[in-house]
């Protein structure tokens, strides 16, 4: 489906973890292809951790962390440069922690992203251990690449939404959903179990319970498609006793899903299967 360019926030450049093991090349493959949408540049960091070994290792064995991070950027950024030569790749040997290097390296625009699992200095990077310190300390989105690199795309990209503060999360979806001319589904998702003393000390009606629920996600639709009239949007309301249970499920086809946190939005888990952890 073809969509028109429309005044969508400022994705930036693509900023991707490298450690060396296959979930961190797959993620970096997904950056490229990303910062190829966007017509932008891929910057590559590797979080060597020299300022902290400082304190217990010699400077030769420092200086071999160093040689290695930067011949493992210049292959990484070889292999980038194979798929996709007109790219232009910068690179950063960091000498901070993997998490402090890529947050100061994306700054407050551009979009980190890093595997599902990591070596060296991403060494178990998953969403719960190192990747959420990643996402919840970063000002920038965060995208946690998961599954096969080469799954075949869904067309579809996924907003979870919660109420009407969450239109920042989806104006990003759906400028994510424009750079692949994909559609947007927007999906809210209420915990039954909470949703049943709400509508028993607030509402005199069970249904307009549910009508308070399809407004929320409703209203964030408008807006959307107000600002994005070429794009397909749809919206879809579900309740549920596991609110992560139909999320993993409706992530399981789709390419990207995004989701808002308190402060910012933006985390983001891309590629089929990304619900099988």
């Amino acid at each position: 489906m073809a969509v028109g360019m429309t005044h969508g926030p400022e994705l930036g450049t693509v900023v991707a973890g490298v450690d060396g093991s296959r979930s961190a090349e797959r993620a970096v493959f997904w950056a490229a292809a990303e910062a190829v949408r966007r017509e932008g540049t891929l910057h590559l960091v590797h979080g060597a951790d020299t300022d902290s070994r400082m304190l217990y290792a010699s400077m030769y064995a420092i200086e071999r962390i160093r040689r290695a991070g930067r011949d493992l950027l210049e292959e990484t950024a070889a292999k980038v440069a194979e798929r996709h030569p007109g790219l232009h790749v910068s690179t950063d040997l960091s000498p901070h922690e993997p998490v402090a290097g890529l947050q100061a390296a994306a700054a407050d625009s551009e979009t980190i992203v890093v595997g599902s699992r990591g070596l060296g200095g991403f060494e178990s990077l998953m969403l719960g251990s190192v990747g959420l310190k990643v996402a919840a300390g970063a000002k920038a989105p965060v995208v946690v690449v998961r599954g096969d690199e080469n799954s075949a795309g869904a067309g579809v990209v996924l907003a979870a939404i919660r109420d009407e503060h969450d239109v920042e999360c989806a104006r990003y979806a759906a400028s994510e959903a424009e750079l692949r001319r994909s559609s947007l589904r927007l999906l809210h998702v209420w915990n039954v179990l909470e949703s049943v003393a709400e509508s028993v000390t607030v509402l005199d009606d069970a249904d307009e319970g549910v009508q308070v629920h399809i407004r929320r996600v409703t209203s964030v639709a408008h807006r959307i498609r107000d600002e994005f009239p070429a794009l397909s949007v749809h919206v879809d309301t579900e309740k549920s006793s596991s609110v992560a249970g139909v999320m993993v499920e409706a992530s399981r086809h789709a390419d990207l899903l995004v989701m808002g946190r308190t402060a910012h939005p933006r985390i983001l888990r891309a590629h089929p299967g990304l619900g099988d952890a």
